[in-house]
């Protein structure tokens, strides 16, 4: 019985070795294996063969001696302790260790590596799997994948850039195809403008000859709703004709404006005409003050166009013989007699800011010096733009001030609203200006200019980065930076009760846990960090260390099966 027992002991010992020799061979085989977790092989002892159970001490008590008559001796037990044999040894667990992998940088931006624990959430023909080898790449529809064509799961976005929290969805990242444009929200000026210049308080004015409806006399020539075709000139020539297109360049501030058209028919009137030319100027009137030559605008007295500008050096108003014409080239010669220029200190810009859609919108800004007391100084500030779907070129206006140190006074934003109606884009557009860059002191001229806005042209994602928040920021080529996506991890409440699944890939097992879903950083998991791999935890020389041990326990268990034998050889020689 005892020698089977043994044999049968040292039978199981071999076992067990091979088992450790087994894992060890598996440790050692993966120590390139991006992201492999080491094993560990644990044993315990088995059922042991109980001979005796022991006895328990009995109560010391004194009796006579039967060998020394009239003398006594102490009488009773110490107890005794059982008495077992083994019968070898039972894998307790094969455990892995989930403890950190070194890092090292690869060349792909798509390539991640967890710093701490958790893994990446992958999506399978069998279903969702966990990893902690980051070794990525963009299939040929631009989805994130592993090695074997596992989606890469994560946040997705919708139309606004924004993160969709609510499900998981490959990551899709498509570099050279998708294209998106930046609106114009903000923008921010900055400048430096001259307190002490002289006052804008005169506008340019400018008055036509004088226009007839047929025979009627000047000062009977009141009524705004007469048709051009019925206006004739001093000699009763008719200035318009049926179905003739016109356009308007006059100069403002030195600069030729851009031109308006205006069609003349049955019904075209001379108010028409009128507002044909306030718009094409752009004349600022709402809100504004008279100047020294009246309310700016154009009006008609008395049979004549008369305009007065907005005040200041930049919005001085030219018109010259030809600046009204039609689509042959024949001018329309309302012979313009300026009477005043437009004076005072005054400064402008000229920028592009985007619509939806990435197109260019120009804008023009222009400043100029309104009031000065003791305390401080009061600029106007004029918006225009050709490019806005209204006719009238003026946008806005309003004023600022500067207290006595140079410093602007108040609130330093100013929004301005545009209507993109003639395009996709979307309408109205509202951009809010800063100006608090702008100071009300200069040495010399004053000046404007734009310092940033944050709108671009139309772009092509070129690039991406992956933040240490699993955040996919993609790069494009007109200098915008979007989210695409967001890596997400998984962590569970015992690792090692996963199942692994090959491919470095592990399952929910019944003793893991459920698989909680977190981004990186949060709740107890690691960080990413893109362009590197997390290699494998093997330890190459503890592993060979372990091995000469389970070989030497190999051998041992080996060597009691031979002594075994040559005990049963003797056994059987008795027999001869």
């Amino acid at each position: 019985m005892g020698l089977t027992s043994a044999l049968n002991t040292s039978l199981n010992g071999l076992a067990l070795n091979e088992t450790a020799i087994d894992v060890l061979g598996n440790n050692i085989a993966n120590a390139g294996t991006n992201g492999f977790k080491s094993s560990s092989v644990r044993f315990a002892t088995q059922l042991s063969r109980t001979l005796s159970i022991g006895s328990r001490p009995t109560e010391s008590r004194t009796v006579p001696d039967p060998d020394n008559p009239g003398q006594t001796i102490v009488a009773g037990l110490g107890g005794t302790n059982p008495l077992q044999i083994g019968l070898g040894a039972s894998v307790s667990s094969i455990s892995r260790d989930f403890s950190q992998g070194s890092i090292s940088n690869s060349t792909s931006p798509s390539d991640l590596a967890i710093q701490g624990s958790g893994f990446f959430v992958l999506n399978g023909p069998n279903g969702q799997v966990y990893s902690r080898n980051g070794n990525f790449s963009l299939n040929a529809a631009s989805q994130l994948i592993n090695d074997q064509g596992h989606f890469v799961q994560g946040y997705g976005i919708d139309d606004n850039f924004e993160l969709v929290t609510t499900a998981l969805s490959p990551l899709s990242i498509p570099l050279g195809d998708l294209n998106i444009a930046q609106r114009t929200q903000n923008a921010r000026l900055s400048g430096a403008l001259n307190p002490s210049g002289s006052l804008s308080t005169i506008g340019a004015q400018l008055t036509s000859e004088t226009m007839f409806d047929g025979a009627a006399a000047v000062s009977t020539l009141a009524d705004e709703f007469t048709e051009l075709l019925d206006i004739e000139n001093a000699t009763g020539s008719s200035l318009f004709a049926m179905n003739q297109v016109l356009t308007f360049t006059p100069k403002k501030g030195g600069r030729t404006l851009e031109p308006i058209s205006l069609t003349v028919t049955a019904g075209t009137t001379l108010a028409q005409l009128r507002d044909f030319m306030d718009q094409t100027i752009g004349i600022q009137s709402a809100g504004v003050p008279a100047n020294t030559n009246g309310a700016p605008g154009v009006s008609i007295v008395n049979g004549e166009l008369v305009i007065i500008g907005n005040t200041g050096e930049v919005n001085d108003i030219d018109i010259s013989a030809g600046d009204l014409r039609d689509e042959d080239g024949n001018v329309i010669d309302l012979s313009f007699l300026k009477s005043d220029d437009a004076v005072g200190e005054s400064a402008s810009t000229e920028f592009i800011v985007y619509d939806s859609l990435g197109q260019p919108v120009r804008l023009r800004v222009t400043a100029t010096l309104e009031s000065r007391g003791t305390d401080e100084t009061t600029w106007r500030y004029y918006f225009e733009s050709n490019d806005d779907s209204r006719d009238d070129i003026a946008l806005a206006t309003g004023t600022f001030e500067f207290n006595n140190e140079g410093q602007l006074s108040g609130d330093p934003f100013r929004s301005v609203m545009l209507q993109r109606e003639n395009v996709a884009a979307i309408s109205p557009m509202q951009i809010e200006f800063d100006f608090s860059d702008v100071t009300g002191i200069s040495a010399g001229d004053s000046g404007l200019n734009l310092v940033e806005q944050d709108g671009a042209p139309p772009g092509t994602l070129q690039s991406f980065v992956i933040s240490e928040e699993g955040i996919v920021n993609g790069i494009f080529d007109n200098g915008i930076i979007r989210p695409l996506g967001q890596v997400v991890l998984a962590r569970f409440a015992n690792n090692n009760g996963l199942i692994e699944d090959g491919n470095t890939t592990f399952k929910e097992g019944v003793s893991s846990g459920i698989a909680t879903i977190v981004t990186p950083g949060t709740f107890g998991v690691g960080t990413l960090r893109s362009g590197a791999i997390e290699l494998s935890n093997t330890d190459i020389g503890k592993s060979l260390v372990d091995l000469i041990v389970a070989s030497t326990n190999y051998k041992g268990n080996a060597r009691v099966i031979s002594s075994v034998q040559q005990l049963v050889d003797e056994l059987l020689v008795l027999g001869r």
